[in-house]
């Protein structure tokens, strides 16, 4: 079978390699990775002999013009430099495994799209939780009727010292994707941001921890409109109780509900009750499998190790199959999109409807 060329574009201490998007094609034998671009030249010494790279560049720029990789991963986590990479990998006709959230702000992830459409190139986001087996289940349980309407999708950020804005696009990316492989895409979007127990205002705009774009509040409520009579919710906050342990969603039905986590295989559990709460003692929660509800789990997770290799392994059947990933740019994109909504609906204070006629970002020019 065909062998991919692959190169990997990482920025020491600017967002790195992102989670592991470098070491993932050693798992592949399909790939061969000839090259590695860092602009930090201990970082790029390093990545080059943990990936076994022929040669490394400063410039990654330089690096598609020399080695014409034909898959590459875009890793650094921070997303100011997404852009430009993106791009520039498009130009040369490189398809692309790209870090989450994918952009700052609409204007990049359009400019991105239309390069990307423009060469013909396929790019997979990673979002774990898109490419999961145990999705595939949860979904036909969606649309066999299983649940009953689907009325309310309740998640969470890992409300920690980034909990509201820096939460809401870094963590917040998993859940607006997540909503939308399950339900399709939102029409109209609420949302309320709080700054120290007021109203967040103009005034409390900062730039986050890492380069995400711009960002405000230390507690978010949004709210997304799908096809009637769905909904679904997200809630951050800077918790000083029980950080990280509200970082799941809730699919609640007419007839039942599951709740489950994030990532390539994450828990999953149903309950018939569509009252039930998960782990009250008097309701029963069963187990959802790759297999189905109650069925005992198959799949082998110990060969995974990393969950990016079944990203990749739909990347290659993508470009084999001129298909777009499970995850596309497109996803990733509508998930950034319902994230600044919230920022729109607070800016504006009043309800939001998709698609955003403001593609720029909703805080750069709010007084």
């Amino acid at each position: 079978m065909k062998k991919y060329r692959v190169a990997v574009i990482g920025r020491t201490g600017r967002g790195n390699y992102g989670h592991s998007l470098d070491t993932v094609w050693l798992k592949c034998p399909r790939a061969e990775i000839v090259a590695v671009a860092d602009e930090d030249e201990q970082g790029r010494a390093a990545a080059a002999q943990r990936l076994g790279a022929k040669r490394a560049y400063a410039d990654y720029r330089q690096m598609l013009e020399k080695e014409r990789p034909e898959i590459v991963s875009v890793a650094p986590r921070w997303p100011d430099c997404h852009r430009d990479m993106v791009i520039a990998c498009a130009h040369y006709g490189c398809h692309i495994f790209l870090e989450k959230p994918v952009a700052q702000d609409l204007q990049q992830a359009d400019e991105m799209i239309a390069a990307c459409d423009r060469h013909h190139v396929h790019v997979a986001v990673a979002h774990q939780t898109a490419y999961s087996p145990k999705l595939k289940v949860i979904q036909e349980l969606i649309r066999s009727g299983h649940l009953g309407d689907i009325l309310l999708l309740r998640s969470h950020g890992r409300e920690d010292h980034r909990g509201g804005g820096e939460d809401l696009i870094v963590l917040g990316t998993h859940a607006c994707d997540l909503m939308r492989h399950l339900v399709g895409d939102p029409r109209w979007a609420f949302a309320c941001i709080q700054h120290r127990g007021r109203k967040a205002l103009p005034a409390d705009v900062r730039q986050g921890t890492e380069p995400v774009g711009p960002v405000v509040g230390d507690q978010i409520t949004a709210t997304f409109g799908f096809s009637a009579p769905t909904v679904g919710q997200f809630y951050t906050h800077v918790a000083r109780h029980g950080v990280g342990s509200r970082y799941w969603m809730e699919i609640r039905g007419s007839k039942g509900t599951i709740h489950m986590g994030y990532g390539i295989m994450p828990f999953a559990y149903f309950c018939d009750d569509p009252s039930g709460i998960f782990g009250h003692p008097k309701t029963r929660w069963t187990p959802i499998s790759t297999n189905g509800i109650g069925r005992p789990e198959t799949f082998p997770t110990k060969e995974l190790e990393n969950g990016n290799i079944l990203i990749i392994q739909d990347l290659i059947e993508a470009i084999e199959q001129d298909r777009p990933p499970r995850d596309s740019l497109r996803d990733g994109r509508a998930a950034l999109e319902m994230i600044l909504a919230v920022y729109e609906s607070h800016r504006r204070q009043q309800l939001i409807e998709f698609p955003l006629k403001n593609r720029k970002h909703p805080l750069q020019d709010w007084k």
